[in-house]
């Protein structure tokens, strides 16, 4: 499925500026129960090779939320150990957009880490 997407992903990511290209981390449990991160396949698929810049805590499906659940969702976004990003512009891949909130919890800790911008991409809207 990924396949349909690429063409029109790859020529937008060729007008966008950024210095690290990263997807929205799934959480170890969720990453074996699906056996792969679709945005980062989105990325890798477009032949760009993602920063693994985040990582991030299991938490409940954001599907079985409700939308004021999914609003204001703790913080379960980490930045990696050993990871500079001070004055670096980052983009962020997500497939689905929602509520925006993922994107946002993600943005803080990169503004937080010393991101100059923080900008994102996503596949569709839900």
């Amino acid at each position: 499925m990924v396949h349909a997407f690429v063409a029109p992903f790859r020529s937008k990511l060729e007008t966008l500026p950024y210095d690290f290209l990263t997807s929205i981390p799934l959480s170890e449990e969720r990453l074996y129960e699906r056996g792969f991160n679709q945005a980062e396949a989105l990325i890798k698929e477009a032949g760009v090779t993602p920063s693994t810049l985040l990582q991030r805590t299991h938490s409940e499906k954001q599907s079985k939320k409700s939308r004021q659940d999914r609003i204001h969702h703790e913080q379960v976004f980490q930045l990696k150990a050993g990871i500079d990003i001070i004055g670096k512009r980052i983009l962020i891949v997500d497939d689905i957009y929602t509520t925006g909130s993922t994107l946002r919890h993600a943005g803080k800790v990169l503004r937080k880490a010393g991101a100059k911008t923080v900008c994102s991409i996503t596949l569709a809207r839900g």
